[in-house]
């Protein structure tokens, strides 16, 4: 009974932690993010509000929950409302199945930095994951605007387009490792990662992970240029914050898996397993920020035509490559 107890405490404390550092993250990024903006741009960045702008995100945060919430006149209201929530909630189910390190020892018990070890993690996680476009293509529609609704079908055919080689480049880890279970993949880079042996999949999977959270060069679903704000146009006040909030976690949840699946996870020499894998981590969240500022926006045909023609065929004949090598 006892341990039972002690089980579901744990459950629930990690649920709660898990779900507490998520929603609090995109404060700091959101700063971190335009630093690195004003830093590539030769200017200083938020500097006004706090030491270095350090509460700048806080400022913004208070700036959208008073902001007046507006629901255009002829829009679908129901969906309107509901969608930036649907949007929300598949970026953080993933991380049912996402581990963060060793096992560690709490009150004379030890317990797993996970909430759930699955043998068909890596399979739940894509499907999750997928469910997070109902929100933006809802989003889109319910508006009753024909930017947002375009935003909303772009984002939909685009996610469609790069979820393909996006799983297709994993296949080379899971042959490799012979689990889905995130766990035994990270085990299994103790000694060399992944991406010595699975270089093309890293690269299929990190450019399809840019596009997949929908960050610049991708972001065709937004466009500023030519779709005001793309899916998100009508939205204001904390439902625009939801959806931004799920742009900080999608590009979380991938430079997670990157290190999970291709940079051995916490495994490291000298430090700490969960130092390593915050450094790692970190790193990718850092290379996303730079390829914002860096790349300008792909051109809608250019954006289809990487993911049919450069990344379906290079994650397919990393497939065929990785079973000739294990044959």
């Amino acid at each position: 009974m006892l341990d039972l107890f002690m089980t579901i405490f744990f459950m629930i404390i990690k649920v709660i932690g898990i779900t507490l550092i998520l929603l609090l993250l995109p404060v700091p990024l959101t700063w971190l993010e335009r630093k690195v903006a004003g830093h590539i741009q030769q200017r200083l960045g938020p500097m006004r509000v706090g030491w270095h702008g350090l509460l700048q995100p806080i400022a913004d945060g208070i700036k959208l929950l008073t902001k007046e919430d507006n629901i255009p006149i002829y829009a679908d209201k129901t969906l309107f409302k509901l969608a930036p929530i649907i949007s929300l909630i598949p970026p953080f189910l993933v991380f049912v199945a996402v581990p963060f390190g060793e096992d560690v020892t709490l009150f004379g018990r030890k317990t797993g930095l996970y909430i759930s070890d699955m043998n068909i993690g890596l399979l739940y996680i894509f499907a999750v994951a997928g469910l997070e476009v109902y929100g933006v293509i809802l989003g889109g529609w319910a508006s009753n605007s024909k930017y947002a609704l375009l935003g909303g079908l772009r984002c939909c055919a685009q996610l469609i387009s790069y979820e393909i080689p996006l799983g297709f480049s994993v296949m080379g880890v899971i042959m490799l490792t012979g689990s889905m279970s995130l766990l035994d993949i990270v085990e299994a880079q103790s000694q060399i990662w992944n991406v010595v042996y699975q270089p093309i999949g890293f690269f299929v999977f990190l450019v399809a992970g840019i596009a997949e959270a929908q960050r610049i060069p991708f972001d065709l679903a937004e466009a500023e240029g030519d779709l005001g704000s793309g899916y998100h146009t009508e939205y204001s006040g904390m439902r625009f914050a939801f959806f931004m909030l799920t742009e900080y976690i999608v590009m979380l949840t991938v430079s997670v898996l990157i290190v999970l699946l291709f940079f051995g996870g916490w495994n490291g020499p000298f430090l700490p397993p969960i130092v390593w894998f915050i450094l790692k981590v970190g790193f990718f969240v850092y290379l996303f920020m730079w390829f914002r500022f860096t790349f300008p926006r792909y051109r809608y045909d250019q954006l289809m035509s990487i993911g049919w023609k450069v990344l379906l065929p290079l994650s397919l004949a990393n497939i065929l490559i990785t079973g000739i090598f294990l044959a």
